[in-house]
């Protein structure tokens, strides 16, 4: 897949193009739906299948104070439109210049000049242009004046509750990870480097693996059934999470502590993806490190029974079906 990040990149190679335009932030199930029109499309007219989205997101430079938290970082989106079968991505840096251009001039110059657009796909709430002038509509009347198809599509439903970035950074945030996953089409998911903690898991209850992440949204203090996938392998093991403060030991920071299930059998990895699945309880204090360790050793059994039941595909998969 080609990753463009600028429009002097893209102008003169994006096109012919079928594209659709967003944030994307996850590339959840509704976002995947908008990509499979495009592909669809881009393979019948023999056009390219293509994205365009921002960075950063628009709302840190029009309205910081409303900026949501972001699922996932714009390599992790770029990588999931690939796997949904987008062919080129163009990044475009969002900045004041860009925020104050009023929805004619961004398709006259950036979608039909830079990037030959034949047909754009968004979703129904798509808005764009000074002042989110533009929507869907205006897109569609303005790109049949340049030549081109527009069409806005509807929000995907999962058990009757709208998809949305928002709608699963607040499941996250909450503990609701299975929920989250039914609507990403895969687990929420933390990645970083594995860090030193503090010795006190090797000692008085069970060694683990410490994340520490960039990432933006945690879910929400607790233990959780995951898979652990070592990033430059692409090694997974079955494991069982706890996020949280340790008050057992009057803790104070949070921390991020991954207990594998299967044997490491390898050097420890450096950089691991950990892939939320189901949340067993919240995190709780208990009178002493002994009895930490019997409630972590029933975590453990539970977490190995849900594994047995439901994970029998790749850890990246784990949906509870």
């Amino acid at each position: 897949m080609l990753v463009y990040r600028s429009l002097e990149q893209a102008r003169g190679r994006f096109g012919p193009s079928a594209l659709s335009i967003g944030n994307f932030d996850g590339v959840h199930l509704g976002h995947q739906a908008l990509f499979s029109k495009v592909r669809e499309l881009a393979r019948a007219r023999d056009w390219k299948a293509s994205v365009l989205t921002f960075d950063p997101h628009p709302t840190r430079v029009v309205a910081p104070h409303r900026a949501p938290k972001l699922l996932s970082t714009v390599e992790q989106r770029c990588q999931w439109m690939r796997e949904a079968g987008i062919e080129q991505v163009l990044i475009l840096p969002f900045d004041e210049e860009l925020a104050s251009k009023t929805p004619e001039d961004f398709v006259e110059h950036v979608l039909v000049e830079a990037l030959d657009v034949k047909a754009v796909f968004v979703g129904s709430n798509f808005r764009f242009g000074h002042r989110h002038a533009g929507d869907a509509a205006l897109l569609d009347r303005v790109g049949a004046r340049h030549g081109f198809a527009a069409g806005g599509m509807q929000t995907v439903n999962w058990r009757g509750h709208l998809i949305s970035s928002s709608e699963i950074r607040r499941l996250v945030q909450h503990g609701s990870v299975l929920k989250a996953a039914r609507m990403l089409g895969r687990c929420y998911t933390l990645e970083g480097d594995v860090v030193r903690g503090h010795g006190i898991g090797s000692r008085q209850t069970v060694p683990t693996l410490n994340l520490s992440t960039a990432a933006e949204v945690l879910p929400a203090d607790g233990v959780y059934v995951t898979g652990t996938e070592c990033v430059e392998t692409g090694r997974r093991w079955r494991s069982i999470s706890n996020i949280g403060r340790r008050p057992t030991f009057q803790g104070d920071a949070l921390s991020i502590e991954t207990y594998l299930l299967d044997p490491l059998d390898s050097e420890t990895p450096e950089r691991i993806r950990v892939l939320f699945a189901h949340r067993l309880r919240e995190e709780r204090r208990f009178d002493s490190p002994e009895l930490l360790k019997l409630q972590i050793m029933r975590d453990v059994s539970r977490a190995q029974a849900w594994h047995r039941r439901y994970c029998r595909i790749a850890p990246a998969r784990y949906t509870g079906n």
